[in-house]
């Protein structure tokens, strides 16, 4: 019965090896490239045809921001996924107030808005809606933009209706979300389109009401029921968790952190949203820092991202395969059978073990696979298989697939597992393994050994 050596789970390669390389000369930076362009097709093939809504703040067009944004909404766009794009103004309306020497008055954490500041809110509205299609117009040879065809809708799509008096303050033109044309926004994106919304909304009585982004995005993001919301945000609006190293976290650690109240205001105010999307039935909310460049496409295309996401519940999942993952568990084995790190099993032969493989899942993607065999009566059993994808190395999933393995071995009553491996024996001896000798294997083992691979047998007592 064929076997393939697990490996160590390598470490990544530098970030300067990725897809800037438009004039690669080596072989190890054509190579690189090659793996990267890979490594990323899963995701676009996940996200074709999902409905994004992305919003960011008018502070990243105050930053000069908004034309590497463009750039990667083109992209996204380009790769078959739907976007809804909403935008803010707060720092716009802010200059236009000044401009007219208007006071600028908050309550309750939202702007007042009278006539004369709402004035000024359509204005810095309407000048961003301008440079943003300009921006999304631009198509000059040699940039990313180059032979882009990207078209803008806009319009009423937003009903609001005014946040009213509250402890005595009236917010007069200030208004909150009513109503979404929802219909009239997917045929727009079924059409090809981006859809542009701006942070105001109408009446059925043909007034104005000034919004927030994060009420804009939201609302929308639901009615919808978007794939993803998107918050781009500066430092002030990045909760502290992932600062901590958290990536990922669930509805029920949301609400424990808004809880605790140590959240500065912007941070809680676009969090909340992000929980109120997902409770709203939002598959994933992510808070991203804006000013990282490139910073969407990391969230999106890398296993770790560079943001927040919120999800209903973690998304990494260490589970038992089954049939639906062989092509999966193939491809990850591929590679290293191809140049002879582990010996060729082919895809029929992992269908017909399938129920010996367990898999780590993260967001419907396989990561790393590994494998456990047993030999008749003996209480010694085989790891085999154990890989993990290049991209998130180093991560711990080697370490956890192999703790599985192990748990689930002690549960079948075993009392020890070899490994055979070519190239990480040491990554095994750190774990506990002790370098054995063929005779060592259980008899049947000790028949399929292969003495022209003079693989090196390692053995854990569990």
């Amino acid at each position: 019965m064929p076997r393939t050596d697990p490996i160590e789970p390598l470490p990544e390669p530098e970030a300067s090896a990725g897809p800037a390389i438009a004039a690669i000369g080596t072989v190890a930076e054509r190579a690189a490239f090659v793996n990267w362009l890979r490594s990323v097709a899963p995701y676009i093939h996940a996200f074709r045809n999902k409905t994004f809504v992305v919003a960011f703040p008018g502070e990243l067009v105050i930053d000069n921001s908004l034309e590497s944004l463009v750039h990667d909404l083109a992209l996204l766009q380009a790769m078959g996924m739907r976007i809804v794009l909403a935008y803010g103004s707060r720092p716009q309306v802010e200059e236009q107030l000044r401009l007219r020497q208007i006071a600028d008055a908050y309550s309750h954490g939202m702007r007042i808005t009278d006539r004369s500041a709402l004035e000024c809110a359509k204005e810095a509205a309407g000048e961003l809606r301008l440079d943003i299609e300009a921006a999304f117009s631009a198509g000059l040879p040699n940039t990313p933009m180059g032979n882009s065809r990207v078209r803008i809708i806009s319009g009423n799509f937003v009903t609001a209706r005014p946040v009213g008096i509250i402890d005595g303050v009236d917010f007069e033109h200030t208004g909150f979300v009513r109503r979404v044309e929802s219909d009239s926004i997917r045929q727009a994106l079924l059409s090809g389109s981006i859809v542009l919304l701006p942070p105001l909304g109408f009446s059925p009585t043909g007034e104005a009401f000034n919004l927030t982004l994060e009420d804009v995005a939201t609302s929308v993001a639901i009615a919808l029921d978007a794939d993803k919301l998107i918050f781009l945000t500066d430092e002030s609006g990045m909760p502290q968790a992932r600062q901590q190293g958290m990536g990922e976290i669930s509805e029920e650690q949301a609400e424990q952190l808004l809880a605790l109240g140590q959240l500065g205001e912007n941070a809680a105010f676009t969090l909340s949203h992000a929980l109120r999307a997902c409770r709203g039935g939002v598959a994933r909310a992510h808070i991203v820092p804006y000013q990282l460049d490139g910073a969407l496409l990391m969230e999106l295309f890398t296993h770790d991202g560079v943001g927040l996401m919120l999800v209903e519940e973690t998304l990494e999942a260490l589970r038992p395969a089954n049939v639906d993952d062989v092509a999966a568990i193939a491809s990850l084995l591929e590679p290293l059978e191809a140049d002879g790190t582990l010996v060729a099993r082919g895809r029929a032969t992992i269908e017909r073990d399938i129920d010996r493989f367990t898999v780590i899942e993260h967001d419907g993607l396989i990561f790393g696979c590994a494998a456990l065999y047993q030999y008749g009566e003996s209480t010694m059993g085989e790891l085999a298989s154990l890989m993990v994808r290049s991209d998130t190395r180093e991560k711990g999933d080697g370490e956890r697939l192999l703790k599985s393995i192990e748990s689930q071995a002690r549960a079948a009553g075993l009392q020890s597992i070899f490994v055979l491996t070519t190239r990480t024996t040491h990554w095994f001896m750190k774990r506990g393994f002790r370098v054995a000798k063929v005779d060592e294997l259980p008899q049947e083992r000790q028949a399929g050994y292969n003495w022209d691979r003079r693989s090196q047998i390692l053995i854990k007592t569990l």
